[in-house]
């Protein structure tokens, strides 16, 4: 399984297809217990990404994660952005210097990301944040890896850690942003970072299953 920079490119554009499917159900649900603004934030930088496909798609893949992660460090708002921007630019230090992503690469990329998220943003699985669906995405990756068993049914084990650790978020108490300043800290609203993190968790693995 060898994914290009131009492919991982394509996979982004199905990732923000999905997240503006939900615009309304996104946005809603962030009304709930934060601004309202995570869909529009997280469609201003996926636009960004797709707008510069051109400049981006014939960079090689650590240059490429790069610049992803500056761009939406600079157009995604609020602490998403410096999230995101962090995790990229660690996957991008953590891959190297490489042409394309492969079963190993895509497991480091997991683990820089998540491992940027956690230190940048000062949290950990069960905070209710976007973690929580990428770090169980990382978990069952690293242990299907560990079996040397990247196939489809892999994939999609790895796509339902991440999904349940997305819904898991509905009964967890916040810790961070404005529902953490909420009487009921968020209890009984799924966090909508976690929910647009599956989305392109669970596109990602669709891409690479369609790859195998």
């Amino acid at each position: 399984m060898k994914i290009s920079g131009k492919e991982y490119l394509e996979y982004l554009e199905n990732a923000a297809e999905k997240i503006n499917e939900n615009r309304d159900y996104i946005t809603n649900l962030d009304a709930t217990t934060g601004d309202g603004d995570h869909w529009v934030n997280m469609n201003m930088g996926f636009s960004k990404i797709i707008d510069s496909k051109n400049e981006l798609e014939n960079l090689r893949i650590n240059e490429l994660l790069k610049k992803i992660g500056m761009i939406m460090m600079s157009t995604i708002g609020g602490s998403s952005g410096a999230l995101y921007g962090s995790a990229y630019i660690a996957a991008a230090k953590k891959v190297g210097d490489i042409e394309f992503l492969d079963e190993k690469s895509i497991l480091d990329l997991l683990e820089a990301q998540s491992n940027a998220i956690m230190s940048r943003g000062k949290v950990e699985p069960g905070n209710k944040t976007m973690l929580d669906s990428l770090y169980p995405a990382f978990e069952k990756y690293k242990d299907e890896y560990l079996k040397r068993k990247i196939d489809k049914e892999a994939l999609i084990k790895i796509e339902e850690a991440a999904k349940e650790g997305m819904l898991k978020t509905k009964d967890m108490v916040a810790t961070k942003g404005r529902a953490s300043y909420r009487e009921d800290k968020g209890v009984g609203h799924l966090d909508p970072g976690a929910v647009t993190m599956y989305y392109q968790i669970s596109e990602l693995m669709k891409y690479l299953s369609n790859k195998i």
